[in-house]
């Protein structure tokens, strides 16, 4: 008896008619899920064909991602997890991997030529090598490195000036760089760090980049887990033998501004949003989508629920999502053009609740002292701004605090899941009889560490996670 498979969408043009335009560095599950989607998608409307990407990277994992795409003519496997059937598709706007090699050497030959016109960046939140202050970090090692040899460069971003220098040398525009990493003000902290790396061993240079080279901020959205078994026994399903498939939900976005001074794709036509208010929608996701994330992800995590879905199943989970969002963050987010939020937060309430996705708590709950500062503490200081003292905002760090001392209400040992994790479970340990002690970390609370009102709210917040466990202390909360 025949089987039939799924049929699986291919792309849509010629893709040996392509010719490169964009350099992107980091060929991660969100690249390949989101920016090489949208560039699919225009392709297949016979647009911007001198936009495909050349892909790169810097760490040794990038080369085993290369090895696995080179193998399937840089093709990637892309399933949306819809609830009410899975869709894939081959996405070809990728059309060359370059060797990851020391010294990036084949990585600045690339961005030199006058072709490439972006260099787009997928590095994570925690790649960019800021301070706790905002700025360049000067003094780590990577950065140093890139500064003593700059001929030579280990970073993304050292390669990136090592490029623009030979560019301007041969009297080429430079191209603008482009991160697409989930960073409040991503442009903006680009800028920072590649100015600021050059200034470390050229400042003629620096400032050349400071005037000459764009930096556009941008949002980006769309919830791609991590791959596994069970994500290639999907990509098997559809008949593809595919070592490095992505899966992703089906809701996606992306907001730019529009600083392309050496040109760009026409985006706009396959649904990117180009607007001078990229901030406005920024704060809204970062706030309400990010720090939704947060707020689910510690309580479930106490109380050893392993997927996103089930933590939006478990009704106390759901309701403190829902309470917070509505009282504590909602109220402080300023206006975002066209946008109902909450509208907006409904839609966000559906995607976490999306069985088919099978996101984890442990990825959610991962990283919390870069991701606390960004996605819970502002809407913690502008409640105080305004007067209040949100003490669901509150007790949601609390609830980060009592997930780092490495262990659930039931007793299930945390494996680390932070890169400061042993310091952070030695604070998390000692701050249940000192709870100031948590706060005190200034690189993560600022001067709200300092705010007496948000200490004793604090304070009372992980007492009793201590005393009663997440379970007991969300029913109090839900119940005024």
């Amino acid at each position: 008896m025949s089987t039939t498979l799924p049929d699986v969408q291919l792309p849509a043009y010629d893709r040996a008619r392509l010719t490169p335009g964009i350099v992107h560095i980091g060929l991660g599950n969100f690249h390949r899920a989101h920016q090489a989607v949208y560039l699919d998608d225009l392709f297949a409307l016979g647009e911007g064909h001198d936009w495909a990407i050349i892909g790169a990277g810097v760490r040794p994992p990038d080369a085993r991602m290369r090895e696995a795409l080179k193998a399937q003519d840089c093709l990637s496997t892309v399933i949306e997890l819809d609830p009410s059937g899975r869709r894939a598709r081959r996405i070809g706007a990728m059309i060359d991997f370059l060797p990851v090699e020391p010294g990036n050497g084949a990585l600045i030959a690339a961005m030199t030529k006058p072709e490439i016109r972006i260099v787009s960046l997928t590095v994570t939140e925690g790649g960019y090598f800021m301070d706790p202050a905002g700025q360049l970090d000067a003094g780590a090692a990577d950065i140093r490195a890139d500064a003593a040899s700059p001929a030579a460069p280990v970073t993304a971003f050292g390669a990136i000036l090592a490029a623009l220098k030979a560019r301007r040398a041969a009297g080429t525009s430079p191209f603008t760089v482009m991160s697409c990493d989930n960073l409040p003000g991503n442009g903006h902290v680009t800028r920072q760090v590649v100015v600021g790396l050059a200034r470390l061993f050229d400042a003629e240079l620096a400032d050349w980049v400071d005037a000459h080279v764009a930096f556009p901020n941008g949002m980006v959205d769309r919830i791609t887990p991590a791959t596994g078994e069970r994500e290639r026994a999907m990509a098997a399903a559809f008949g593809l033998d595919d070592p490095v498939p992505v899966t992703c939900e089906p809701f996606r976005q992306w907001v730019l501004e529009d600083d392309f001074p050496a040109g760009r794709p026409a985006l706009e036509k396959v649904g990117v949003i180009f607007t001078d208010q990229v901030h406005a929608y920024e704060t809204m996701k970062i706030r309400i989508l990010n720090g939704g994330h947060a707020l689910i992800a510690y309580p479930a995590g106490l109380m050893d629920v392993h997927l996103v879905h089930e933590a939006m199943e478990e009704p106390l989970v759901s309701a403190f999502l829902d309470k917070v969002e509505r009282e504590e963050i909602i109220p402080i987010v300023p206006p975002v053009p066209d946008t109902d939020l909450s509208g907006y937060y409904s839609v966000i309430r559906e995607r976490f609740s999306n069985p088919e996705v099978a996101d984890t708590v442990r990825r959610l709950c991962l990283d919390g002292s870069n991701r606390q500062p960004k996605f819970i503490l502002p809407s913690i200081r502008d409640n105080r701004a305004a007067g209040r003292v949100p003490k669901g905002l509150i007790l949601g760090t609390a609830l980060w605090c009592r997930y780092c001392a490495g262990s659930t209400d039931s007793g299930t040992v945390i494996e680390p899941n932070d890169p400061n994790w042993d310091a952070l479970t030695a604070r998390a340990l000692r701050a249940r009889d000192e709870p100031a002690h948590w706060l005190a970390m200034s690189e993560v609370y600022g001067e709200l560490g300092q705010d007496a009102e948000v200490v004793a709210a604090f304070a009372a917040a992980l007492d009793a996670l201590w005393s009663r466990g997440a379970r007991a202390v969300l029913t109090d909360y839900l119940g005024g």
